[in-house]
């Protein structure tokens, strides 16, 4: 992976009563690595003072599909939720499982995108790994 773009996630996305799912997915012909981290759930203008149940469906690593609870928002105790970009990858589907919202989803998508040089950058990585053992032996000396 060599280059990478940011792009604003969900500009707008919103789950209310009439629009209760949003689903992020990339063309499955790109053979970019693409992650998606959301960052803040919140009601916005509007919501009621009820529990909002925000959650997401995804795909396991045996493509056998799971949906997790991310967020349980109510105007009175809990009106937003900081994820700290909860990383998923896509496709996924935000559902308002739970009360009328409207909850807003915020968040970045980021593409990686591949070239011929990744062989280089994995040897970089390797180089990397190898430099927390040396102060590790320090340490020990120290004791």
């Amino acid at each position: 992976v060599s280059s990478s773009a940011s792009d604003p996630l969900l500009p707008g996305c919103e789950l209310t009563s009439s629009t209760k799912s949003y689903t992020f997915k990339v063309d499955e012909e790109d053979d970019s690595d693409h992650i998606l981290a959301l960052s803040v759930v919140c009601l916005t203008d509007g919501a009621k003072d009820e529990c909002n149940v925000v959650e997401v469906v995804g795909r396991n690593h045996e493509n056998q599909e799971i949906v997790v609870p991310v967020a349980n928002l109510r105007l009175s105790c809990q009106p937003l939720l900081s994820l700290d970009n909860f990383q998923l990858q896509p496709p996924v589907t935000f559902r308002l499982a739970a009360g009328s919202g409207p909850v807003h989803l915020a968040g970045w998508h980021q593409i990686m995108h591949r070239e011929d040089d990744s062989f280089e950058e994995e040897e970089d990585m390797s180089e990397d790994e190898i430099a927390p053992v040396m102060p590790a032996k320090k340490q020990r000396g120290k004791q």
